[in-house]
C-alpha cells in the first residue's frame, strides 16, 4: 500500500501538514491495535486469529460473521497488493487494460501455487520479500533526498498544517490504513509459531513501530521530490518520485524492488489468509475438506485454493480503490470488537495466564475503540454507499449461520496444521 496509497491521501486531504497528520494518526491506531491484540495472540496461539479471539469471547456467532467477511476481506486486500505489482510492471512493460488484468491473475496463481506446495517455502518468499521492501523504502528515500532539489517538491514553501475538508481525513485514513494492515497478519498463523508468547508480541510490536517510522520517513521523500498535484495524480509514487530526481534509470530499479515487495505482500496475504477458513471447518462453520491438511506438504491446500480463486476474481474486475476501501470497512468493525475483547475476557476470565499483558491498557485500547468508531461513522457519511455494502454482507452472514448450524456440519475440533 505504501508504494499507491500516499497519491490517494495526498489528493483527499490536499496540504502537506494534513498528509503527515494523517499518517501518524493511521501508524498510531496499527501500533495501538498490534499492542492490545497481541494479548489475545498470547493467550490464543491457534491458526485463526481473529476468528478464533472472537469466538472466545463472544461465541461462535461473531467468529463465524468474521470467517464469512474474511472472504472478502482478505481477498480484496490481495488483489489490491496484485494490482500494485501490475502498475510498477508497466515501467517495464507496457500493458493495456486487458493485459493488465490477465498479469494480475497470473501472478495470484503464481504466489498461490508456492503457498499450496509449502509454508516454508511461502516463508522463505517473504523474508526476501520483506528485505526488498525495506531497501525499496531506503533506497527510495536516500535517493531523493540526496538528488532532489529542495524547491522541487510540495515541501518547497512554508506547509500548510489544515486539510482541504474535514471529512477528507475520514476517507483518507481508510486508504492509510491498507497500507498499515500487515501486522494483523500475524496473529492468523499464531498455532503455527514457535515459542509464541516471546515471539508474537515482540513481532507485533517492534514490527509495528518501524513501519511507522519508515512510512513516515517516505512520505516526507515524496514530498520533497513531487508537488502535491503531481503525487496526488501519481499511480507508482515511488517512481514518480525518483525519476523526477535521478532520471528513469534510478526509476526502474526502484520498481523492480517495488515489484518484488508487492509480490512479498501478496505471498503474506496468501500464506497468513486460509487460516481463517482452516479454523472455521475446524468448528463444523465451514466445508471440513477446508480444514484438510496436504498429506505431503503440511498446508492446508484447499483453503490455500479457495482464497486464490476469490482474490483472482477480485483482481479481475476492481480498482485499487475500491478494493482497499472495501478491506478496510469491513475489517476494522470486526478490529474494534477484537480490541475490545481484552477487557471481555479480563472480566469474564481472569484467572487465564497472561505472560503479556496490554501495554498502556486501559487507555491503549480504549483510543483504538474511539478512534475506529469515529473513522466508521465518517466513512457512513463520506462513503455511505461501500459503508452500507459492508454492512449488507456482515448482515447477509446470519441466516447463512443459522441454517448451516442445524445442516449437522459440526463436528470437533482437531488440532491445528503445524508446518
Amino acid at each position: 500500500g505504501i508504494f499507491r496509497v500516499p497519491s490517494t491521501v495526498a489528493a483527499e486531504v490536499g496540504t502537506v501538514g494534513a498528509i503527515a497528520l494523517l499518517w501518524v494518526i493511521g501508524g498510531g491506531g496499527a501500533l495501538f491495535g498490534a499492542l492490545t491484540i497481541a494479548e489475545l495472540a498470547v493467550l490464543f496461539p491457534r491458526s485463526g486469529g481473529i476468528y478464533v479471539f472472537l469466538r472466545e469471547a463472544y461465541g461462535p456467532l461473531a467468529a463465524f460473521l468474521f470467517g464469512w467477511s474474511w472472504f472478502f476481506i482478505r481477498s480484496a486486500a490481495s488483489a489490491g497488493t496484485t494490482l500494485v505489482f501490475v502498475a510498477y510492471l508497466g515501467t517495464f512493460v507496457p500493458l493495456d487494460e486487458f493485459g493488465q488484468r490477465v498479469a494480475a491473475v497470473s501472478l495470484v496463481v503464481l504466489v498461490g501455487a508456492a503457498n499450496y506446495r509449502s509454508v516454508r517455502l511461502g516463508a522463505a518468499i517473504q523474508d526476501a520479500s520483506t528485505v526488498a521492501k525495506v531497501l525499496a523504502l531506503l533506497a527510495t528515500s536516500a535517493v531523493v533526498f540526496a538528488l532532489g532539489r529542495a524547491g522541487g517538491g510540495a515541501l518547497a514553501g512554508p506547509p500548510a498544517l489544515a486539510p482541504a475538508e474535514l471529512g477528507g481525513m475520514g476517507v483518507a485514513l481508510v486508504a492509510a490504513l491498507f497500507a498499515y494492515d500487515g501486522w494483523i497478519a500475524a496473529t492468523l498463523i499464531a498455532g503455527e509459531v514457535r515459542d509464541p508468547q516471546r515471539a508474537l508480541p515482540r513481532a507485533l510490536a517492534w514490527g509495528a513501530a518501524i513501519i511507522v517510522a519508515t512510512y513516515l520517513a517516505i512520505n516526507a521523500a515524496y514530498l520533497y521530490a513531487l508537488p502535491l498535484a503531481e503525487l496526488s495524480a501519481s499511480k507508482a509514487v515511488a517512481v514518480d518520485a525518483v525519476t523526477r530526481v535521478a532520471g528513469a534509470g534510478g526509476a526502474a530499479v526502484i520498481a523492480a524492488l517495488v515489484m518484488l515487495s508487492t509480490f512479498g505482500g501478496l505471498n503474506a496475504g496468501l500464506m497468513t489468509g486460509p487460516r481463517v477458513y482452516y479454523a472455521m471447518a475446524e468448528d463444523g462453520l465451514f466445508f471440513r475438506r477446508v480444514a484438510a491438511v496436504h498429506p505431503r506438504f503440511g498446508t492446508p491446500h484447499v483453503a490455500v485454493a479457495v482464497l486464490v480463486a476469490l482474490t483472482a476474481v477480485n483482481a479481475s474486475v476492481r480498482t485499487f480503490e475500491q478494493l482497499a476501501e472495501a478491506f478496510v470497512l469491513l475489517l476494522y468493525p470486526f478490529l474494534a470488537l477484537t480490541v475490545a475483547a481484552v477487557f471481555v475476557l479480563r472480566r469474564r476470565r481472569p484467572d487465564l495466564p497472561r505472560p503479556y499483558r496490554t501495554a498502556g491498557y486501559p487507555l491503549v485500547p480504549a483510543v483504538f475503540l474511539v478512534g475506529t468508531v469515529a473513522m466508521m461513522v465518517n466513512a457512513l457519511v463520506e462513503r455511505p454507499a461501500a459503508t452500507l455494502l459492508g454492512a449488507g454482507i456482515v448482515a447477509a452472514g446470519v441466516p447463512v449461520y443459522f441454517a448451516w448450524r442445524p445442516a449437522g456440519h459440526r463436528s470437533p475440533a482437531r488440532p491445528d496444521a503445524g508446518a
